[in-house]
């Protein structure tokens, strides 16, 4: 080793020595950067990017050879063969390249480090024979130690360089990778060189044909220059098209999932109905929706939520299969599309697969999450030729799936479309019913089971169409609620509830029903509270009933909503019991003055187990709480039996009266002879403008 360090004391140029080492750095970091960059490719992309590598590691290695050699100062007339020297290069730009793609793409345990040894193979074979290309006037002694030593070096180093870069990624083993690969380049060239004694011989001569030391140099700087544009040039190329790439990528798929998103679904799917219809097949398309993904998100939140949806596109992504797709165009909302269909079990086969996909729990973190999935598919040509029409019928399957007791998934039918008009002609007649007068409340009582005497009434909505006749709540609530009309509805029936029921002489309580789009509403106990005023009613006798699905849609909100109602005085009521989602944990946290068990649960006594058991349990709950109970849907004595045995304070249903418009029960609440003698329309009218 003395001879290594003598050789690079005194017979070297510093000034050569240092540009090689700057060469040898500058470009260990262009060829570790590289290789960084063709390992994140895709397995059929990183070749070009390997061969760059390969490129800027040879030239390094041989740029520092023969800067370094152009730095030893050989006492004597000496040259370079230009066949021997180019090859030099070759040999080290191939051997590079080969190692560097062999530990990128390698599939065998030792695979990196089997391509760190071809690099370390390529420094020695690309010294040795640019050693071999140097002409002198004499001959080289070789210390056969050093050589050795010297090819240790280069394989050891060069091993020890691709595993840094293959199998590790810590903070420190890049700039580690980098020093190996200078180490491996530089200890084997001094090593060497040290192993190497000229011996002056005044019977050999420089050939003419040989490269002169300033030829070479020019010949190292443009070999540099050439590579190094090369590379910059390939890599702004290359940077700028990923970057196009994935400004395109992002803008047709969902940042979340990963999915095809709307925009990739517009642009492909008349291609993919296209080719279908070249191939002579069907095309599928399916609207999947997933059910209860609301609740994931309320009680476990929207991390949750979204691990959630992750996952499910994961699952997805695995079980599609050639011509299948699938596209997330909405928070809970997917598109699949499968091509190529000749027979309907195919696309069942694939609906089920989904459905499959979505059904299985997801374990997060200590949760449990769980979805259900409604599907709807519509297929070209069948149903329809044009892409956004099979979309949009595919979703009018899938609203009819999500209605569905039975099968959650459901193929579209023309009587679907011609319902959706039929909906959409009665939600335009709708916005037109509060000015046309054509709304009117019906009153049902409420009796006090201890007494036998009517306690109350609930005010029900009717609509009463100019040519259609009288449309039933369960057909236009529904619209109202879709459209945002039960908002103005809501309004309308508030005020004309407390304008009659103001002028009732005996002071009986009134119901009315609270959408969960009205409680929405900031300013509902203001507006509450200013119809209360205007009419004159009490606040004691207006009682306000909330489902408890609208309670779970947003707690905070509710809560703080009732409590304001509270403070006027008006009582609140939890209307259809048993019918939400967690009864108990409402009934705790809301200051509810009554329950209303639902009419389901009451027309199931006496011969179901399971209404029977909630009726009893509930009406124990809320006497424990000190909160009144009522029962819809009493139709029958043995039910009045049952529920009075119970201890339940109050009923309703047909049993004992049913909803009937104010000039029918105009005497038996005292409303005037006024009230009594107009019709139905005009009565509205009057109170409607009172209450305004």
């Amino acid at each position: 080793m003395f001879k290594v360090v003598t050789c690079l004391t005194y017979e070297h140029d510093y000034s050569y020595v240092v540009i090689a080492a700057i060469v040898c750095v500058m470009s260990s970091i262009m060829t570790v950067r590289l290789f960084d960059r063709a390992k994140r490719l895709p397995t059929e992309s990183p070749l070009s990017w390997t061969i760059l590598s390969g490129m800027a590691g040879g030239a390094a290695i041989w740029t520092t050879h023969f800067v370094a050699m152009l730095g030893f100062r050989i006492p004597m007339d000496h040259a370079f063969n230009p066949f021997l020297t180019l090859a030099s290069l070759l040999i080290a730009i191939v051997f590079t390249a080969k190692g560097l793609h062999v530990a990128v793409t390698g599939a065998d345990r030792f695979s990196s480090e089997g391509g760190g040894l071809i690099i370390g193979v390529g420094i020695v074979a690309m010294h040795f024979t640019g050693m071999a290309g140097l002409e002198v006037a004499g001959h080289i002694q070789w210390d056969w130690s050093l050589a050795a030593l010297s090819v240790v070096f280069a394989l050891v180093l060069g091993a020890l360089t691709t595993h840094l870069l293959a199998r590790h990624s810590f903070a420190w083993s890049r700039p580690l990778a980098m020093l190996t690969l200078v180490l491996a380049i530089c200890s084997m060239h001094f090593t060497a060189m040290g192993a190497a004694t000229l011996v002056p011989d005044p019977s050999v001569f420089v050939p003419a044909r040989a490269i002169s030391s300033e030829f070479l140099a020019v010949l190292v700087l443009a070999a540099m220059a050439v590579v190094a544009g090369l590379a910059l040039y390939v890599l702004d190329t290359r940077t700028q098209r990923e970057l196009i790439d994935s400004f395109r990528h992002a803008a047709t798929h969902d940042a979340l999932t990963g999915l095809p998103n709307r925009a990739f679904l517009s642009a492909h799917l008349p291609q993919m109905l296209e080719q279908g219809r070249a191939a002579a097949t069907e095309t599928a398309v399916l609207v999947v929706d997933l059910d209860r993904f609301k609740e994931v998100n309320d009680v476990h939140g929207h991390h949750c939520g979204d691990f959630l949806l992750q996952t499910l596109a994961e699952r997805f992504t695995d079980c599609l299969g050639s011509g299948e797709l699938v596209a997330r165009v909405g928070g809970d909302e997917f598109i699949a599309v499968k091509q190529h269909v000749r027979a309907q079990a195919q696309v069942d086969d694939f609906a089920r697969r989904l459905v499959a996909c979505v059904l299985e729990p997801m374990q997060h973190e200590a949760n449990t999450l769980g979805v259900g999935a409604s599907v709807g598919v519509s297929l070209y040509p069948g149903d329809f030729n044009d892409a956004e029409e099979l979309v949009g019928a595919a979703d009018l399957a899938m609203y009819r799936a999500k209605r569905s007791l039975g099968d959650k998934v459901c193929y579209y039918e023309s009587s679907m479309d011609e319902g959706r008009r039929a909906r959409s002609a009665l939600a335009m007649e709708l916005r037109h019913a509060i000015e046309r007068n054509e709304l009117e409340l019906y009153y049902q009582p409420q009796l006090d089971v201890r007494t036998g005497q009517v306690s109350g009434y609930e005010a029900l909505l009717r609509w009463h169409h100019r040519t259609r006749g009288v449309v039933s709540p369960t057909e236009f609530i529904p619209i109202a609620e879709e459209t945002g009309l039960i908002i103005p509805i809501g309004e309308w029936v508030l005020k004309t509830v407390c304008a009659e029921v103001a002028r009732w002489s005996k002071p009986y309580r009134v119901a009315v029903n609270v959408a969960s789009a009205q409680l929405t509403q900031v300013d509902l106990p203001r507006m509450v509270h200013e119809i209360l005023l205007r009419t004159g009613l009490p606040a004691g006798r207006l009682e306000l009933e909330i489902t408890e699905a609208s309670v779970i849609e947003d707690r905070d909100r509710t809560l703080h909503v009732i409590r304001q109602l509270k403070a006027l005085g008006v009582t609140i009521a939890m209307d259809d019991y048993g019918t939400g989602y967690s009864s108990l944990s409402t009934l705790q946290v809301f200051p509810f003055d009554k329950v209303k068990i639902d009419r389901s649960f009451v027309d199931g006594l006496m011969t179901n187990e399971t209404s029977t058991a909630i009726v009893k349990a509930t009406i124990l709950l809320a006497s424990s709480l000190k909160i009144a109970v009522l029962a819809e849907g009493v139709e029958r004595q043995e039910q009045v039996d049952f529920l009075q045995a119970e201890g339940c304070a109050e009923m309703q249903g047909f049993l004992f009266g049913r909803p009937q418009p104010l000039t029918d029960i105009a005497e038996t609440v005292g409303c005037g002879d006024e009230a009594r003698g107009a019709p139905g329309s005009a009565a509205r009218a009057a109170s409607a403008a009172e209450a305004a």
